[in-house]
């Protein structure tokens, strides 16, 4: 499932490649993947066609484009304003937003399909059609859908200060907290326990004993994480996630905790732990990151 790296880094690929693009013509072949576009797939290409995609933007899995009639002020992000629709994108479990020439052969799960000038398509393929594109309403700027949701660590409006203000009022484990996306956006089960190790915190230590030096140091981590995964592409387990050349990252081979149970930590040599976490399951160093006495399972 892709998390905040994965998903910034199809972000950048749209930057690259689809920005000032103008969308010549629109096949929805799977109405599951417009069913949030309320007036259905026939009323999202309609709509689609003709017009100029903007800079790309993100919060979490959420992309948007703003969406503009003219080609002159399309490439500027920043243009962008609460007037102008957007296109936005759900990645889901195994959405995939891939850029291809007309003539490139059509993916076994392809959704639907934008066609640009100069050659090229913008393809949203989706083996199991969790995710969707719609068009949001006057949300070139921030879509009322994603509204809800709060920053990431790596968007440079993010208050750490605030962020400390509300773990210390919660009563859970840190971990809960960091998977919580109305607190923190973006840190999914793997980034969540390579930060913990990294900040040598156990993931049920209770928020409301965290010292503001222990959050300093978690979020330090998460956002080297974050721009270590960036810079490897993201994380690959399978063929679901790749950016939008097709191309699979490779912050797998990276992990020191996620995934490897009974392998020994890269820091200590002690075999990493396992436990069942929310239906999933926790990776910690025993050593690094000793269980709290009064943990917040």
């Amino acid at each position: 499932m892709p998390e905040l790296p994965e998903v910034e880094v199809v972000r950048r690929g749209l930057e690259r490649h689809t920005t000032g693009r103008r969308v010549l013509d629109v096949d929805v072949l799977g109405a599951r993947s417009v069913r949030r576009h309320v007036g259905g797939g026939a009323d999202f290409a309609a709509r689609m066609r003709g017009l100029v995609l903007g800079g790309p933007r993100r919060r979490v899995k959420y992309l948007w484009v703003p969406l503009r009639t003219d080609a002159a002020t399309d490439a500027a992000t920043d243009a962008a304003t609460d007037a102008d629709d957007a296109l936005l994108a759900h990645l889901g479990m195994s959405g995939q937003l891939l850029v291809q020439t007309h003539d490139s052969p059509v993916e076994r799960h392809l959704r639907v399909r934008l066609m640009l000038d100069q050659g090229l398509d913008l393809r949203f393929v989706d083996q199991r059609t969790f995710g969707g594109l719609s068009i949001s309403e006057g949300g070139a700027v921030l879509p009322a859908e994603v509204a809800h949701i709060a920053r990431d660590p790596l968007d440079p409006a993010f208050d750490a200060e605030d962020l400390y203000a509300r773990l210390r009022r919660r009563r859970t484990g840190i971990k809960r907290a960091l998977l919580d996306q109305t607190l923190i956006s973006g840190v999914g089960n793997i980034y969540a326990d390579e930060a913990l190790w990294r900040a040598r915190l156990h993931y049920a230590r209770p928020t409301e004993t965290l010292r503001r030096a222990e959050v300093t140091r978690l979020l330090a981590a998460v956002h080297a994480v974050m721009v270590a995964a960036l810079d490897e592409g993201g994380t690959s387990f399978d063929a679901l996630y790749v950016d939008v050349n097709g191309v699979s990252g490779y912050f797998d081979r990276s992990l020191a905790v996620y995934g490897q149970e009974g392998e020994p930590c890269p820091r200590c040599g002690t075999p990493v732990r396992r436990d069942p976490f929310m239906n999933r399951s926790s990776y910690t160093c025993p050593r690094c990151q000793p269980r709290p006495r009064r943990g917040r399972w």
